[in-house]
């Protein structure tokens, strides 16, 4: 319909796609489907929620130290979680599998990834070069060289766009989605609607309004769909935050982040209010 499209405005824009960005978007929803997670951490006898939750917080470093797209940062979590799901893995090289994640969504992703060696010199020489290599193709083999993983950051932008949001309630949202990768409870959720529970609450945080009808059109969410999550997300951020998860709070308390992680946390109740308007 004319009053929900969000893409001719860009008709010469030739990156943009606009003739083809929503049937790509339905085609990465429908896609998620081949990527439905649960909770794996009972396959993982060395392991548990928080050894997960500091290599995410350790990632999320990496990504910034390096300068790598956020893109970048979600599929390397995404691919982590798919191998963990698929192979136990010994605590000590969990930061292996991170970094190895790492250095195959940079090649997915970036323009000019970073080195082997740089990932090596990340986790203090723990590993070899070696150890580094076989276990990227280890990596592959097991998620089938199929790592072109819907993330929830892609779904994130796409709805803002759609919300015509501004970029200091996108980057709130953003900082909503990062803190949720440390959340073992919210692998199982599929990225486009963690995304669009992220991007409700920082709507109704800016006092922007609801889950409005060209939304609903573009992410095939109804408020309702959204509700548990953006109840999960949103008793997460009240927990007094873990001393050694700081990253992605001191991340997005910069300026370039809009200080975002500074903001108070919206009311419950105003939340609620949202939630059962539409």
């Amino acid at each position: 319909p004319k009053e929900f499209d969000v893409d001719s405005e860009n008709s010469e824009d030739i990156y943009n796609c606009p003739e083809y960005a929503k049937d790509i978007f339905d085609y990465l929803k429908q896609r998620e489907e081949k990527f439905i997670l649960t909770n794996y951490m009972p396959r993982q006898p060395s392991l548990n929620p928080e050894m997960r939750a500091i290599l995410v917080d350790w990632l999320v470093e990496v990504q910034e130290n390096f300068e790598l797209y956020h893109e970048t940062l979600y599929l390397a979590v995404k691919m982590t979680d798919h191998f963990l799901s698929k192979t136990p893995v010994h605590k000590e090289m969990l930061q292996l599998v991170g970094s190895t994640t790492m250095l195959i969504a940079c090649k997915f992703e970036e323009l000019s990834p970073p080195f082997a060696e740089d990932f090596l010199y990340i986790c203090d020489d723990a590993y070899t070069r070696e150890e580094l290599i076989a276990m990227e193709a280890t990596i592959l083999k097991t998620l089938s060289f199929d790592i072109n993983i819907p993330i929830p950051y892609r779904f994130l932008r796409r709805y803002a766009k759609c919300a015509s949001a501004g970029m200091d309630t996108l980057t709130l949202a953003r900082f909503y989605c990062e803190i949720s990768l440390m959340e073992m409870d919210l692998v199982s959720v599929r990225g486009s609607l963690l995304a669009s529970a992220c991007l409700l609450m920082a709507l109704v945080t800016k006092d922007l309004g609801g889950w409005c009808p060209i939304l609903q059109f573009h992410s095939g969410y109804q408020t309702s769909d959204l509700a548990p999550v953006v109840r999960r997300l949103h008793s997460l951020l009240l927990a007094p935050p873990d001393d050694k998860l700081r990253a992605v709070r001191n991340k997005y308390s910069h300026k370039v982040f809009f200080e975002v992680a500074s903001l108070p946390l919206v009311n419950i109740d105003t939340l609620e209010k949202a939630l059962s308007s539409h």
